[in-house]
């Protein structure tokens, strides 16, 4: 996946926004949908971004980045992820017990789990740049070049004779 940290949340406010720019009074934040409505989210405003929130497992870590959760959902369903947010409580945490077993679902309530869907059909369907795999280019292969032995660590190398000159009459 890409990059969450340029992606927020707004409390109070539908949907996602990508991170613009920073300004005076807040930042400058653009709606991730077909119109492309810029909104300045001041100091008072609650921003979350995608890429410090965490879901609550069972596991001694206690949490798992939510870019990992999206990771499984588009590992498993692709874009077709059978459940959205107006689904039923049950059929949401089946969909998150499917990609998530260790999830704790004393702490993740339907109305988390609700969000977080909804985050990523827009998110699929907005940016699909975001699940495309960074693919890490090739090393070339070290061509072998025939090289001097070298002397054992702590023994000095053996000194070159100077070569002879040739005298000229």
């Amino acid at each position: 996946m890409s990059d969450l940290s340029k992606i927020a949340a707004i409390s109070g406010q539908g949907g996602l926004f990508q991170i613009v720019s920073p300004v005076k009074n807040g930042v400058v934040m653009e709606t991730l949908d077909e119109k492309k409505t810029k909104i300045i989210a001041g100091a008072s405003s609650k921003v979350s971004v995608l890429s410090e929130i965490s879901v609550y497992t069972d596991t001694a870590d206690g949490s798992v980045p939510l870019e990992s959760v999206f990771r499984a959902f588009f590992k498993k369903y692709q874009k077709n992820l059978p459940v959205t947010s107006k689904s039923d409580a049950a059929e949401l945490k089946k969909a998150l017990l499917e990609v998530l077993p260790e999830v704790d679902l004393d702490r993740v309530y339907t109305s988390d789990i609700k969000k977080l869907v909804s985050w990523f059909h827009i998110l699929v369907a907005q940016l699909p740049e975001l699940w495309i795999e960074k693919e890490t280019p090739a090393k070339p292969e070290k061509v072998a070049k025939a090289k001097k032995e070298e002397p054992p660590s702590g023994e000095e190398k053996p000194k070159k004779e100077p070569k002879a000159k040739a005298k000229k009459d």
